[in-house]
């Protein structure tokens, strides 16, 4: 027997290890992304495994451990994000609670300068995106929020 069938018996008979390993590491990595792709990925090594373990050989393995893979990722991935996002609190939290919300103009309010009073009670630093000038007391509608600067426009009743 040449040098290269005595490592290909011996990389077959001990695929076993190394399917064992990319379980583990595909586990570590889900434990730390917490996306499930890697936990599929794992579920895909263990059909790996079990068909190697029936013995069919490694490039038979390999294939049938991706395909499962892909399947695994295709059909039982989404439903399980769909699950795990259920129960998500749809309420918008931080600046993006703000976006559509009304206040005043405590000063006129220019692309340069201005201030707005929201309606939640917090004064903000306010610009128009346009160069519309709206003068102090005018109502105003938040559209978006530019670090501690809220992009404003005039409030159409």
């Amino acid at each position: 027997m040449d040098d290269a069938s005595v490592f290909i018996s011996l990389v077959t008979e001990w695929a076993w290890i190394g399917w064992l390993v990319l379980i583990a590491v595909f586990l570590v990595i889900e434990m730390l992304t917490l996306d499930f792709t890697f936990l599929m990925l794992a579920l895909g090594s263990i059909v790996g495994l079990v068909v190697g373990l029936i013995g069919l050989p490694l490039w038979a393995q390999l294939i049938i451990a991706a395909v499962a893979a892909a399947l695994f990722i295709l059909f039982i991935r989404p439903p399980l994000l769909r699950r795990l996002h259920r129960g998500e609190d749809p309420t918008k939290s931080n600046v993006d609670a703000l976006i559509g919300l009304r206040g005043t103009a405590l000063a006129d309010i220019t692309q340069v300068s201005g201030q707005v009073k929201v309606s939640n009670g917090d004064t903000w630093t306010a610009r128009t995106e346009t160069a519309v000038l709206i003068p102090q007391g005018a109502p105003v509608t938040i559209a978006t929020i530019s670090g501690a600067t809220a992009i404003v426009h005039p409030a159409h009743d």
